[in-house]
């Protein structure tokens, strides 16, 4: 069965950067499991899969705007301590869910200056491209639930 819409995906993937050093891998453990066409993976990921077959296997190099995005200094910004109300000790490299310029995602301090912190919007990944070593060991329809609720369902999912 061929990779389309709607499709449940299992690929086992080795994720390197420019440079070759390694930042996520499925090797030695399960494999990611994913539901095909709901933006549940990086663009340029999806659309290299698209169309592929169970023991495909090959490589491919994803450009940071098919990504993760480019880096954007407009996601970087001061804020007041105040805003980590709760938050007796602020560090470099906390991260906190909170609401971005995008919607909602995941802000990094990067500098913490007495009571100016120092926050970064941007994804870790963001401006970079990716390149992924990929097998896919699995492709099957999904459920109606799965379909309706955009994810695949599994250990641990709650639906």
């Amino acid at each position: 069965m061929q990779i389309a819409n709607n499709t449940a995906v299992s690929i086992h993937y080795t994720l390197t950067n420019d440079a070759g050093e390694e930042l996520d891998s499925t090797a030695g453990g399960e494999p990611m499991v994913y539901l095909h066409g709901n933006d549940n993976i990086i663009s340029g990921l999806e659309k290299a899969l698209h169309g592929r077959d169970v023991g495909d296997k090959f490589n491919v190099r994803i450009d940071a705007a098919d990504a993760y995005g480019e880096f954007s200094e407009d996601m970087i910004q001061v804020v007041s301590k105040e805003m980590f109300d709760g938050i007796d000790e602020l560090e470099i490299g906390m991260q906190f869910h909170a609401a971005v310029n995008s919607g909602s995602g995941v802000i990094t301090v990067t500098k913490v200056d007495g009571d100016d912190i120092t926050i970064d919007g941007n994804h870790p990944m963001a401006g970079q491209a990716l390149n992924f070593d990929v097998e896919i060991v699995a492709v099957r329809l999904a459920t109606k639930d799965e379909k309706s609720h955009g994810h695949i369902h599994g250990s641990g999912c709650n639906h």
